[in-house]
């Protein structure tokens, strides 16, 4: 499979695949295609992973494309501007990511839910208990809110972040969250309770928009219309 990345703000990711190749994505990520892209949709294994998918943000089905009769040509979009990074999944490193991340990926990569360890984190770290983890090997095409900065961790090197900002981070890295101090700062900082404390070793992708941010931010200028 070869691809490639093509617009800015609304990007697209191009995918030229051999024959009998095949990619996988969620319902409503497909942009366009050549004629003999053979679509066939399933659970994606197990019950429990597509139900798992389901409250990780994704849907039950997803989507399997295969180039029949030789080479074939697939496209897919995001549903909200920003970026699209392409990812290497291998055995020996998953990926973790926010909810609603999974663009599309090569057949050999498996989605499947990942739950938060600590109650904490998953009450005040931002993306809730449920998270999305990427395992196997191939590429994965991932969607980021806004643009996207990356960070290496050394091993017990710390970043902390606002909720919502971390959309990628490899397994081998650690969640927490870390109280913000002082009651004026709470009260009137604007930044919440908590933040999102990140420990390496690994790499960490944050995003520089949160689409439930955005939305929540969008909700509250909308005037009510109280009869």
């Amino acid at each position: 499979m070869e691809y490639r990345i093509s617009g800015e703000n609304m990007p697209v990711v191009i995918c030229d695949l051999e024959s009998g190749e095949s990619m996988i994505t969620e319902g409503g990520s497909m942009a366009w295609m050549s004629p003999n892209m053979e679509m066939s949709t399933s659970g994606g294994g197990s019950l429990g992973k597509a139900f798992g998918r389901l409250i990780s943000g994704e849907r039950i089905f997803q989507n399997t494309y295969t180039a029949r009769g030789g080479k074939g040509m697939i496209a897919f979009a995001p549903s909200f501007p920003g970026q699209i990074l392409a990812l290497d999944v291998a055995p020996d490193k998953p990926l973790i990511l926010q909810k609603r991340a999974f663009l599309a990926s090569e057949s050999g990569v498996e989605l499947s839910t990942y739950l938060q360890k600590k109650g904490m984190v998953g009450f005040f770290g931002g993306e809730g208990f449920i998270m999305q983890k990427v395992t196997g090997n191939g590429k994965v095409f991932v969607e980021i809110d806004g643009s996207a900065v990356t960070y290496e961790l050394e091993a017990g090197q710390q970043l902390v972040v606002d909720t919502g900002s971390l959309a990628v981070m490899d397994a081998t890295c650690t969640m927490d969250v870390v109280a913000v101090k002082g009651a004026r700062n709470i009260l009137f900082g604007g930044e919440g309770l908590f933040n999102t404390l990140i420990t390496g070793p690994g790499k960490v992708v944050l995003q520089t928009v949160s689409f439930t941010g955005l939305v929540s931010s969008i909700a509250a200028a909308i005037p009510s219309t109280n009869n």
